[in-house]
């Protein structure tokens, strides 16, 4: 036995704690955010832990977070508790206050019944205001230091006093110190007053007063920490010494001594110091107590924190209140007795042992330094240990059996303790434990640099030695903190620990044969002997039979009969599964008939092998080859009181493990498979239990049954038959025209896998056994086939699995690398049921979205598969994998006829493509393929529908976005602007989105003429999928949208083109001005809508504005792009209508520049005379073209000709005084020698 780490709770929402206490820091995600709680930041909190571990409380500056104990129950089905955020808030009333300190004290119950439970737990905080609320009153003007408590503490020896219960504050000058029974009265009596005053609906409460005492501590530079180390009596030596040292040689002697309040600080000059109170001073009396808390937190303290104190007040109140502070009383001097001098160190805390005799001290040194409070001085120190917690644990000897008759005091006085401190070093991640006084290191543990030491040092207040008889209150002394995983540990240690070197080895063998002895007079031994992964089964058999005979050879009535009925059930386990092990060695094969329906989905199977083989990544101990330890199958099979056994349903994996243990060698032919199912029900087990396991194993091993599909399907074939003849399997009153609840855990297992080809052969095998067991029950001399329902629904559930196999076969081929999408999708007759009618639809739109197959291939598959003689011919420059994916595509629509007609499968991969393009909007050509794909549904009714809802559901509140933003820019926006509302969906082209806009508004209206003229298509879907229930389809949906309004369609797509004429020519203009008052109203409502359009008669100022618009940009344009592409005689011709020469020159210039480059500088056939020209080139007229791109030409191999002709025109163009002017005089000068040369 040895020291151990125990976790007993774990911290929910740890995240949530950190990001609001920390939110206002930063105000974007770092890399240390993503990375979760893995920063120290629980170092910058002040952190707090009820004794009862039911309360933690985490405060930084004003905010405060409040976690509360939670039981809820984990994957296992165990029972854990966690601590899960009650509330959060703000509880600085004073402004620029912080939270500095903060303890959370239980309160002991009054009721006679009480068994030491908390009645509730009171939260005291200090404020750097000085402030100490209970919310309470001013004490001090100067910050909080720290606040500690002291509670009831039974006396172990006859001459030890009792302790009473305190409350200390320390302040940087001052000691405050509130006695705790009269704390107590106050903290109940206050909480009725707020009970009552929340009945009657009253704020009105008159706080009772409270006594404390205040101590101003003198002859010590800084303060930072303290201990109250409660009331003593020196003996007479110390007396006369005391008194000789501070009256004299004339001194006298009291005849008694005096009782003595005795505290320690530490900080700096003196490191230590030691201060005594003589009890009997004056106590001042506070009338006025302002135990208060800001009205929003009263109802979330009560109802979710266990009732804390808390009232309201009006607001003049508290206004009040603020205005005057109340009266600070002056602090009773109190000198320093002595100290540790020690000038250049300084404390920084120090933690109080239980027993009150001892005190650890941590120093700015590193260094842990152990004083004996009754000497006053240091008898022990640790170095290296910088920013140590400490903590301190106090271990009972184990209980005899003549205690347990005892009373809980008298078993506190009677047994010894051992005392421990413990040490946590969070520079070094270590936490250490220290026997005392100077004792060696009992253990250590690494668990991290960022934990918090939680140590309270005191239970519950308001106990004493009357309320205390009986209870039996667990606390914990010691909790670590771990805010990265948020585990809540407590340290274990034995209690022989303590013990010296020489006494250590037998103390531990005594304590082990003690727990040993204990543990084996109960059932607990066996158990845990049973549940010990490592022993050897004969081991387990031979223990469990010989403590068997020996309960047998005893009385029966003093043997523990729970004892005898376990070894009996788990022997007759343990032969069990020797006789299952012994039976797998053995080979057994049998002959049965050729199956024809695997020969006939033989090449299905194989591709879907050959897509479901590709090498994965697993752990060894998660292979299905593994084999299975005695203790989990004992585990997974209990046996009742009447001898049957039962497997009891766990985890999925721990099922499979089992399924494996008992058919896998069936199924493989190594084991007899009559033999094996001979001993599994001899043994009792259920047939429907061994039928689960026996399909769980089947679809789990897919692969491997894949690899020899006739061995395993004849193996699987004779297991059913064996199975549903056992005894309870099919009901022998079982009516064939009726279904057979065997059967149908067979057909629900099926239906409900997602491994396709395995749940098939499962079907075919069962179907077969089925009909061969309704054949023998039908009359042997009738000449007609028996007709069963039972029959008909496995006719039913064959062809579903036929069509899955298909389709998922379809949905695992591979995409092309690169390509976007999730990973493949698994489908299963229970997954296709519930996506509606459209989810074959669905599933296989997902599938050319993955494959980014385009619309055109797949309207050639689709007529292809119509074209029987189409279909025939091979395809040349098709390779082998798309030939593949096109031949799985017509095989998957033949087998679907009604759910996959062209144009629900183009209505459902547009969908699916606007679908995407609505995730990522900077893929824009997800838009383009989507409107693709919608112009080839053939169906009006159908394209209507669909382009009515992407205009409302996707396109819309774009279209909206984009028309405001040019709005209020007055021009085409800028890139930055256009990806806020998503308008350029092309980097490398820069293409504006509206177009596709105006293209789905086109389809709207085409359709819309059309739809009067065409009958609406009927929908229907196969025979064997009409029990689809779940969401519409796609189509189904588009053809119950309403008609739209054609004149509210024709004024959007005005609005279009206009948005793409600005974009494209990079036009200057408000495009909602252009329209009246009306026709802006009429934008972006819904198309359905009856809107009030635009009249014909325009308001003049209208007209003038919407002349502003320049046409002579768009002549510009268009000589540019007729240049662009080599047309320079037609450029010439339009040249002659453009108005502004100046800015035409300027765009032509940059043109001839790309074309001269071109010919310069990236042209494949550079001649000698080219390069030298360029050496004589002006070095800016050089540099200037070099920053040419010419990929920008549409057509780039122009005639030098046509070029000189084009720096002709610049020149005529252009004005003399043009700043351009001189370049193209170098340029003409350029072209002449590239002309003259060649």
């Amino acid at each position: 036995m040895s020291c151990s780490l125990l976790e007993f709770c774990r911290l929910q929402e740890l995240k949530t704690v950190r990001d609001y206490l920390f939110h206002t820091q930063k105000t974007e995600p770092t890399e240390e955010d993503s990375m979760g709680q893995s920063g120290p930041w629980m170092q910058d909190c002040v952190v707090s832990l009820s004794p009862c571990s039911d309360l933690l409380v985490v405060a930084r500056e004003q905010k405060v977070v409040f976690l509360s104990a939670k039981w809820r129950t984990d994957d296992s089905g165990k029972e854990e508790m966690t601590l899960a955020v009650s509330w959060t808030g703000t509880l600085s009333t004073e402004e620029g206050e912080c939270v500095s300190s903060c303890i959370c004290i239980p309160l002991a119950s009054q009721k006679r019944s009480s068994t030491g439970r908390p009645d509730w737990t009171c939260v005291v905080v200090g404020f750097t205001s000085g402030y100490v609320r209970f919310y309470t009153e001013l004490l001090h003007e100067d910050p909080v230091l720290r606040l500690k408590c002291r509670t009831y503490e039974i006396p172990r020896h006859p001459g030890v006093t009792e302790q009473h219960e305190e409350l200390s504050i320390l302040y940087p000058a001052a000691l405050v110190t509130i006695d705790g029974f009269s704390l107590f009265q106050s903290l109940r009596a206050c909480r009725n007053q707020v009970a009552r005053a929340a009945a009657a609906g009253s704020d009105m409460i008159q706080p009772p007063p409270l006594a404390y005492k205040k101590w101003g501590l003198q002859d010590m530079d800084t303060i930072v920490d303290h201990s109250s180390v409660g009331v003593m009596t020196l003996c007479v030596f110390d007396q006369m010494k005391n008194a000789s040292i501070l009256g004299g040689f004339n001194a006298s002697v009291k005849g008694s001594p005096p009782a003595m309040s005795q505290y320690v600080t530490v900080g700096g000059g003196p490191y230590t110091g030691f201060y005594y109170a003589v009890e009997g001073s004056s106590q001042p009396l506070l009338s006025h107590v302002a135990l208060a808390v800001a009205s929003k937190l009263t109802s979330a303290l009560f109802s979710a924190a266990s009732g804390w104190l808390g009232w309201n007040r009006n607001k003049n109140e508290e206004e009040a209140i603020q205005k005057q502070k109340p009266k600070v009383e002056p602090a009773t001097p109190l000198g320093i007795r002595f100290g540790l001098p020690d000038s250049r160190r300084h404390g920084e805390s120090i933690c109080l042992s239980p027993c009150n005799t001892l005190a650890g001290v941590t120093d700015d040194f590193g260094r842990v330094t152990l004083l004996d409070l009754a000497r006053g001085n240091a008898i022990r120190m640790w170095k290296g240990y910088r920013d140590a917690q400490l903590g301190w644990l106090q271990v009972p000897e184990e209980q005899s059996d003549w205690e347990f008759s005892m009373s809980a005091s008298l078993q506190q006085r009677v047994r010894r303790h051992a005392l421990f401190l413990v040490i946590y070093a969070p520079r070094r991640g270590i936490l250490e434990v220290w026997g005392m006084q100077q004792g060696p290191r009992v253990g250590a543990f690494t668990v991290g640099k960022h934990c918090r030491l939680l140590y309270a040092g005191y239970r519950l207040m308001g106990v004493n030695s009357v309320t205390s008889q009986g209870w039996r209150l667990h606390t914990q002394q010691v909790c670590l903190l771990d805010p990265i995983t948020g585990a809540l540990r407590t340290v274990n240690i034995p209690f022989h620990l303590a013990l010296s070197d020489k006494k250590c080895e037998r103390a531990k063998d005594m304590h082990l044969l003690k727990r040993l002895t204990a543990v084996l007079r109960s059932r607990e031994a066996l158990e845990s002997l049973l549940s010990n992964k490592n022993a050897p089964v004969s081991s387990l058999i031979n223990i469990t039979s010989a403590l068997y005979d020996t309960l047998k050879q005893h009385d029966p009535n003093e043997v523990d009969a729970v004892l005898g009925q376990l070894c009996s059930s788990q022997l007759k386990l343990l032969q069990l599964y020797t006789d299952i092990q012994q039976l797998h060695s053995t080979a057994d094969r049998e002959a049965c008939s050729e199956n024809d329906e695997l020969s006939r989905v033989g090449p299905t199977l194989q591709r879907y092998a050959q897509f479901t083989s590709r090498p994965s990544v697993s752990f060894a101990q998660d292979s299905p080859d593994s084999p299975l330890p005695a203790h989990a199958f004992l585990s997974q099979i209990e046996c009742g009181e009447d001898g049957q056994l039962k497997v009891i349903r766990g985890s999925e994996t721990e099922w499979n493990q089992l399924g494996n243990f008992l058919f896998w060698g069936c199924l493989c032919g190594k084991s007899p498979l009559h033999k094996v199912c001979d001993t599994l029900q001899q043994a009792g087990i259920s047939p429907q239990q061994l039928l689960s396991l026996l399909l769980s194993v089947w679809l789990q091993r897919e692969k491997e049954v894949l690899q020899k599909p006739e061995e395993t399907v004849r193996n699987l074939h004779t297991l059913f038959i064996v199975l549903s003849n056992m005894k309870g399997a099919v009901e022998e009153s079982w009516d064939p025209q009726s279904v057979s609840p065997w059967w149908q855990q067979v057909r629900s297992t099926c239906i409900q896998s997602h491994n396709a080809a395995a749940a098939l052969l499962a079907a075919f095998i069962a179907h077969r056994a089925a009909k061969a067991s309704i054949s023998s029950r039908a009359d042997s001399q009738s000449e007609w086939e028996a007709v069963s329902l039972e029959l008909e629904q496995w006719v039913v559930c064959v062809r579903q699995l036929e069509d899955v196999l298909v389709l998922q076969t379809l949905l695992l081929v591979p995409p092309p690398q690169g390509a976007a999408g999730s990973s493949a999708a698994h489908c299963s007759i229970k997954t296709l049921l519930e996506g509606g009618t459209g989810g074959i639809a669905d599933s296989v739109s997902k599938w050319v979205f993955r494959h980014n197959l385009a619309p055109e291939r797949l309207k050639e598959i689709l007529q292809k598969k119509e074209d029987k003689e189409a279909d025939e011919k091979p395809e040349q420059s098709a390779g082998e994998e798309a030939q593949e994916e096109k031949n799985l595509l017509v095989a998957v629509c033949q087998r679907f006829p009604h759910s996959l007609t062209p144009d629900l499968l183009f209505a459902h991969c547009c969908w699916e493509y606007v679908v995407q393009w609505n995730k990522d909007p900077e893929e824009g050509q997800y838009l383009c393929l989507a409107v693709e794909h919608l112009k080839l549904v053939s169906s009006p009714h159908i394209q209507l529908g669909i382009s009515a809802m992407m205009w409302s559901t996707f396109i819309v509140k774009r279209f909206s976005a984009a028309a405001y933003l040019m709005e209020k820019v007055g021009k085409a926006p800028k890139d930055r602007l256009c990806r806020r509302v998503s308008l350029i969906y092309d980097d490398a082209n820069a293409q504006p989105f509206p177009p596709h806009l105006t293209s789905v508004l086109f389809f709207v209206t085409q359709a819309d003429s059309a739809v009067e003229e065409i009958p609406a298509p009927e929908l229907s879907v196969e025979e064997v999928w009409c029990g689809a229930e779940g969401p519409a389809s796609i189509a189904e949906l588009a053809l119950e949208q309403r008609g739209v309004h054609y004149p509210l369609v024709q004024h959007h797509c005005l609005l279009g083109s206009l948005l793409h004429a600005a974009m494209t020519f990079s036009l200057k203009v408000k495009p909602l001005s252009l329209f009246d008052s009306k026709g802006k109203n009429a934008f972006f409502r819904d198309l359905t809508s009856i809107q009030l359009m635009p009249s014909g008669d325009m308001d003049p100022g209208l007209i003038s504005l919407r002349q502003e618009v320049n046409p002579d940009i768009l002549r510009r344009h268009l000589v540019c792009e007729l240049y662009n592409q080599g047309l320079d005689l037609r450029a010439e011709e339009v040249m002659l209508e453009v108005e502004d020469k100046d800015v035409l020159g300027s765009q032509l210039l940059v043109l001839t520049g790309q074309r001269l480059s071109y010919s310069l500088l990236h042209s494949q056939s550079q001649t000698q005379a080219a390069m030298e020209l360029l050496a004589r080139l002006p070095p800016t007229l050089c540099t200037w073209l070099k920053a040419m791109d010419p990929s920008e030409l549409r057509c780039p191999l122009v005639p030098l000709v046509q070029t000189s002709r084009l720096v002709g025109r610049l020149i005529e163009i252009l004005p003399e005084n043009h700043a351009q002017y001189s370049l193209a005089l170098h340029l003409l000068e350029a072209v002449e020698a590239l002309t003259t040369e060649d």
